[in-house]
């Protein structure tokens, strides 16, 4: 069935629909990772929006119960070049047009996707709908669409949970937290438990953590109340903190630094970022909207550990006189490069030593 992409500036795309044949606004932005497709759509930070994939043939591999990000995906189209119509192989996996279908996504393909990232990149991130039929009507319910800034309250736990370990007690706060993190958590037989982001301070210092992630997430970080960054400024001087993606940028706010919205944003893999104190070039995944603005950065508060080599952006900072740190890039990969969990290791070394000083 032809279906059809309509932006905000009024361009159309049409291709052939797979999916849910509903009708979708969001979003619209472009990965340019050339594998991890499952991980891509269930990732919380893409709440709310369309991808565009930049890798030629998606769907090859079907469906993996290994590879979710979160249980229930929340972006709303998928947009690719050629569909790989894999039926259920003898691991009885799904495929993508089945899986989208029971989770009413709609897809289209047939796309030039290289054409449309070419635009994107020129016009930036924008609204779009994927449609049956290219009319007036489609144009301006498009035009009166109000796309929603609640996307954390969308995807982040409303109620606390663990998932226990016998090692240290890491709190993570909930923004929007991808499976990846947990993931490599449970490598380190933490014993994790996760808060939604409305907590109080108390909350979190009743537990007696040993160490605090702020999680990655989707959307403005300035869309946040105030109460985070105040969660925030106090809880780094009391325990090791390491901030991620949206943490990261919420870590630079609540240390009064400022933020800068990029003309396009960056999604994909292998991004070159430079470790400044020692040189080392590490690959990361990156899914980004904000950059920490170098020209509003606090430098009384805060130094810049890590540069992406692609644009020179701040990729990392440290506080200067508290064992807290954050990371622009996902250095849980999932999916992506895996060098950068160096980063969790950076962590737990000063765990182990907030724990050797308190005991």
């Amino acid at each position: 069935m032809e279906r059809h992409l309509i932006l905000e500036d009024g361009t159309v795309f049409s291709g052939q629909g797979f999916g849910s044949l509903a009708t979708t606004f969001g979003e619209i932005i472009f990965d340019t990772a050339t594998s991890g497709y499952q991980e891509t759509i269930t990732n919380p930070i893409y709440d709310g929006q369309m991808i565009v994939f930049a890798m030629p043939v998606v769907g090859a591999d079907g469906i993996h119960a290994e590879a979710y990000e979160s249980i229930n995906p929340k972006i709303r189209g998928v947009i690719v070049h050629d569909l790989a119509e894999v039926s259920t192989n003898r691991q009885r996996r799904m495929n993508l047009d089945r899986f989208l279908k029971q989770h009413n996504i709609p897809g289209i393909y047939e796309v030039d996707t290289r054409k449309l990232i070419r635009h994107l990149r020129e016009t930036g991130s924008q609204k779009a709908t994927i449609v049956d039929v290219v009319d007036d009507h489609a144009r301006d319910q498009l035009q009166a669409t109000v796309l929603t800034n609640k996307q954390v309250q969308n995807t982040a736990t409303s109620k606390a949970y663990s998932n226990p370990g016998r090692g240290f007690h890491i709190i993570v706060i909930d923004f929007g937290l991808k499976n990846g993190i947990l993931r490599v958590l449970g490598e380190y037989d933490a014993n994790v438990t996760v808060l939604p982001y409305t907590t109080s301070v108390e909350e979190v210092l009743t537990l007696d953590p040993d160490g605090i992630i702020l999680s990655t997430g989707p959307g403005n970080p300035e869309d946040l109340p105030e109460s985070v960054l105040t969660l925030i400024h106090v809880l780094q001087t009391k325990v090791p903190m390491l901030g991620i993606g949206l943490g990261h940028e919420l870590f630079a706010l609540a240390n009064n630094s400022e933020l800068t919205t990029l003309p396009a944003e960056y999604h994909g893999m292998n991004h070159p970022i430079q470790e400044i104190i020692s040189q080392e070039i590490l690959y990361a995944r990156q899914g980004r909207g904000y950059v920490v603005n170098p020209e509003q950065l606090d430098t009384k508060k805060l130094f810049v550990t890590h540069r992406d080599l692609v644009d020179n952006s701040i990729q990392g900072l440290r506080h200067r006189e508290y064992p807290a740190f954050s990371v622009q890039f996902f250095p849980d990969g999932a999916p992506g490069p895996l060098e950068a969990k160096r980063i969790f290791a950076d962590f737990f070394e000063t765990v182990v030593d907030y724990v050797q000083k308190n005991n």
